[in-house]
């Protein structure tokens, strides 16, 4: 094959791949922290809490840490988010000319992997602590949640 038929092929294989994962995060189900205010969030966090509280029979630190997860998650979500209003926007944007603006992708797959790296390390700490701070048995209930054993969800 001629070597800028590679290219077109594999620079089109990439922003397929972009813009298919970005749709695909931008679509939802649920609205589980999506658009929602602190307060809304707070409100849905606390019954997401008291919810795996019941199923995991927590002690009141535990569910002080479980509500650290999800804070912490909160906030790199958030963080990932940035100061966009609209990420379908910004997609648009870079295909919007003639030619597809490989700087500014490159920027924000730059912006969000700084992020991740950044918010990753509280997010590990907070879910290690959520966990460490669990008895046997009740890790017992989450490895089988996490097998598919469980449904704790599926039932509200």
């Amino acid at each position: 094959m001629k070597r800028w038929i590679k290219r077109s092929l594999f620079a089109l294989f990439g922003v397929s791949v972009l813009v298919a994962g970005l749709s695909a995060c931008g679509h939802r189900d649920h609205d589980l922290g999506d658009k929602l205010s602190a307060e809304e969030y707070t409100e849905k966090r606390t019954k997401i809490v008291d919810r795996m509280a019941g199923k995991l029979d927590l002690n009141d630190d535990q569910k002080k840490r479980l509500g650290m997860v999800g804070d912490k998650f909160y906030e790199q979500r958030t963080a990932l988010i940035g100061q966009t209003t609209n990420p379908r926007a910004e997609m648009k944007a870079l295909v919007a000319a003639g030619k597809f603006d490989r700087t500014r992708a490159q920027a924000l797959i730059t912006e969000k992997t700084t992020v991740m790296q950044t918010k990753s390390p509280e997010v590990v700490a907070a879910l290690a602590d959520f966990y460490d701070s669990l008895n046997p048995a009740q890790q017992q209930k989450v490895r089988d949640y996490i097998e598919g054993r469980g449904r704790w969800f599926w039932n509200r």
